[in-house]
């Protein structure tokens, strides 16, 4: 049996103000050939669909497209979907009945009975292969908040949150483990950081309450294979649990990072084998060495890139290492991207100065000690190569001026 384990998708995500629509419908086409072409029997999406808990309507339509299409064209292929940190759990939940008339399992919470009991038999979702037997159940556990747990009274040194997730994980998996029959595998679904778990910089929210709160692997020990989102960079924090990582790159920073899916193979129960596919890049990402203006200028200028549609075009990110403020940068970068197929997604500027703090040089004052004029001298150092102009403390004593008026 063959799975195709992706997950954090974030549709609908715009990256500093421009719109990825063109991105996302190039890797759903590709991903459903790469399905068929693979013979896949299994597609596990492990959260965050969406950027947003309020998606714009194509991005919804960009997800009901793909899976009517692989409804379509695959009938006999299994699908099961997990609701990430970023998705609505009501949303994701609302056409749960429609879906599973049509064999597509999409869970975006987690429910309990009158008593309080977790509701594991929609979480487990069976999973059968080409000749329409079950080899594999998968535990679907979508992203859980606080408000889902339920803890028994904690040792001393336990973490409520991490045990109110590790009874939910245990209470699924023991029923599953139990479903499953001699030559079935158990696979579990999550969207979690994990404990060791590398952050990729700029796109990620922590949750749980941040690192202190990152989950232990072996709340997953009892299952063969876990299939995990949350974390863009694909990594393997412990044997047998996985996240994919993410399709695309969601911040500039993953620029040079090769984005997968993986395809896991099962034989007779077991892990059989685990390959990396990477995903295509369809738009690509520059980003400039940091520089100067001028040779960032020089660097756009020289730039030769082919002529495409603008929803194709490179994002270009322009990174400046400046000694003082400049004018009008951004409209001098404009310039000089004037004919050239590409598109400004950010402009970041660093300065030259020390970085240090009024009271880091060898003569200790207190700050009622100094003059407002040399209080703003030595901020502008810490932020800034050399002195400031004439011009900008004049402007600052005028202003200094104008404020002891109004106060008196």
């Amino acid at each position: 049996m063959k799975i195709l384990h992706t997950a954090d998708w974030h549709l609908g995500h715009q990256l500093h103000g421009h719109e990825r629509r063109f991105e996302h419908d190039a890797f759903l086409d590709w991903l459903t050939d790469t399905i068929k072409t693979r013979q896949i029997d299994a597609l596990l999406v492990a959260g965050d669909l969406f950027d947003t808990a309020n998606p714009p309507a194509s991005a919804w339509q960009q997800l009901y497209r793909f899976l009517a299409r692989l409804r379509a064209e695959m009938p006999r292929l299994n699908m099961v979907l997990i609701g990430g940190n970023h998705d609505s759990p009501s949303k994701l939940d609302a056409p749960h009945e429609l879906l599973r008339a049509f064999d597509l399992h999409l869970v975006g919470s987690i429910s309990r009975d009158g008593e309080g009991r977790l509701e594991t038999d929609r979480l487990l979702v069976p999973l059968q292969d080409r000749e329409g037997k079950v080899a594999a159940w998968c535990a679907a556990v979508p992203f859980l908040r606080s408000s889902d747990l339920r803890v028994e009274p904690l040792e001393e040194g336990q973490d409520r949150l991490i045990e109110g997730v590790r009874q939910i994980y245990q209470d699924v998996l023991t029923q599953g483990r139990a479903r499953c029959e001699p030559g079935q595998a158990l696979i579990a679904m999550g969207h979690a950081y994990l404990a060791a778990g590398q952050l990729s910089e700029l796109s990620e929210r922590r949750v749980l309450g941040g690192n202190q709160h990152a989950l232990p692997a072996d709340i997953f020990a009892t299952a063969d294979y876990t299939a995990l989102g949350h974390l863009h960079l694909a990594q393997s924090p412990a044997e047998g649990v996985h996240y994919s990582g993410s399709p695309l790159p969601l911040s500039l920073a993953e620029a040079n990072y090769n984005h997968q899916v993986l395809e896991v193979t099962f034989e007779g129960g077991k892990l059989a084998g685990l390959e990396r596919i990477p995903v295509p890049r369809a738009v690509e990402m520059i980003r400039l060495p940091q520089g100067t203006l001028e040779e960032a200028l020089n660097a756009i200028e020289a730039l030769s890139l082919p002529e495409c549609p603008q929803e194709a075009q490179p994002f270009l990110e322009v990174r400046l290492l400046l000694p003082k403020p400049e004018a009008r940068i951004r409209e001098r970068i404009l310039a000089a991207m004037a004919g050239k197929p590409v598109r400004l997604a950010r402009i970041s500027t660093q300065y030259q100065g020390s970085g240090a703090g009024l009271a880091d040089g060898r003569e200790r004052r207190r700050l009622d000690e100094l003059a407002p004029t040399e209080v703003f001298r030595l901020c502008y150092q810490r932020q800034f190569e050399g002195e400031p102009a004439a011009e900008l403390v004049a402007s600052f004593e005028e202003i200094l001026e104008q404020v002891k008026e109004s106060n008196s």
